[in-house]
């Protein structure tokens, strides 16, 4: 019953703030995309390689965009609160239904590499906190220094040398193999490999930042009182360590990670487009490069909700490691 009511004084928390940020994230957004320079029309017809003012005059019109940028903007308000985020002048098709067809693969990117980041920071930092000042604390300290001084696309640009030039381990473009149509447990094979380099590309920065973090948090926490007493019960070490110094130390990681959720979305532009992986990032550029402004706003919305979702599952986690903090 208390969790319960911890979860319902979440949610109710989170709409009360998510409105007033969603509403104000789409007319930033919108205003923002005005300063841009060219439209929809302008990219169509450099590719067609001529087009006349009549032309380019039917193409405004058709794509809403001879409009003052207010009506724009209020045409769009008025279709998003049907649900519709308008229709794409690149691609000839709903925005919505694009989206849709890019989210799944950046979500299952994201949580794999926030999941990866998450686990390898928390067992390094761990060790590292156990260790500290020997060898086993050094050697990964230098380790951590490392991934937090490489760029993840450097980082994805040597793992493919590495995986998939030299020892041909790891496929390196899309997310599966085209035209091997596999079926079942070989289909989730096949995804399972082509993802692993894109995550470990978007997660290695973020391992660094983890690991750093749990380090000084247990070593924060092991200087507490509560620490001494359990050591004093006779409590093995291994238990001490776990139950009660690694839960209290995930709570400012827990709280990290999700602010770290909007720089994983902007990391996977960069990754999708090195790994031709077919997400939401690389939908983003390709909407960019085509002006296509319905698109990105669509991208930058479903980001945003994306974004704020995340933080309220990371609000109810510090719940649970922390009762006290759903009491307030």
């Amino acid at each position: 019953m208390r969790m319960g009511r911890r979860i319902a004084a979440t949610l109710k928390r989170t709409a009360l703030h998510a409105g007033p940020t969603v509403l104000g994230i789409i007319v930033l957004d919108f205003l923002f995309l005005q300063l841009m320079p060219g439209d929809a029309a302008d990219v169509i017809a450099i590719e067609a390689g001529a087009a006349t003012a009549e032309t380019m005059a039917m193409l405004r019109e058709r794509f809403g965009l001879d409009q003052p940028i207010i009506t724009q903007l209020g045409n769009f308000l008025s279709h998003l609160v049907q649900l519709d985020l308008g229709h794409s002048a690149r691609f000839n098709a709903s925005v919505l239904d694009i989206i849709m067809t890019r989210l799944p693969n950046t979500v299952l990117l994201m949580a794999t590499a926030l999941s990866l980041a998450l686990l390898m920071g928390i067992v390094m930092g761990s060790v590292m906190a156990a260790w500290a000042g020997k060898w086993p604390d050094r050697l990964l300290s230098v380790v951590v220094l490392l991934l937090y001084s490489m760029p993840g696309f450097w980082v994805g640009l040597m793992a493919i040398v590495l995986f998939s030039v030299k020892l041909g381990w790891l496929p390196n473009d899309s997310n599966m193999t085209v035209g091997a149509n596999y079926t079942g447990l070989a289909m989730i094979a096949d995804r399972a490999v082509h993802l692993v380099l894109p995550a470990l590309a978007l997660a290695s920065f973020f391992v660094a930042v983890y690991s750093r973090l749990v380090r000084a948090s247990m070593l924060e926490v092991q200087r507490q009182d509560f620490m001494r007493t359990a050591q004093a019960k006779g409590l093995h070490p291994f238990f001490i360590q776990l139950r009660h110094a690694l839960r209290n130390a995930l709570i400012p990681v827990t709280t990290v990670a999700g602010m770290h959720l909007g720089n994983l979305l902007g990391g996977a532009v960069v990754v999708e487009t090195l790994f031709g992986w077919p997400g939401m990032g690389r939908l983003a550029l390709e909407a960019v490069l085509a002006r296509d402004f319905a698109v990105l706003l669509g991208v930058l919305l479903l980001s945003s909700l994306l974004v704020i979702a995340a933080n309220v599952v990371i609000d109810l986690l510090h719940a649970w490691l922390d009762p006290r903090i759903g009491e307030t």
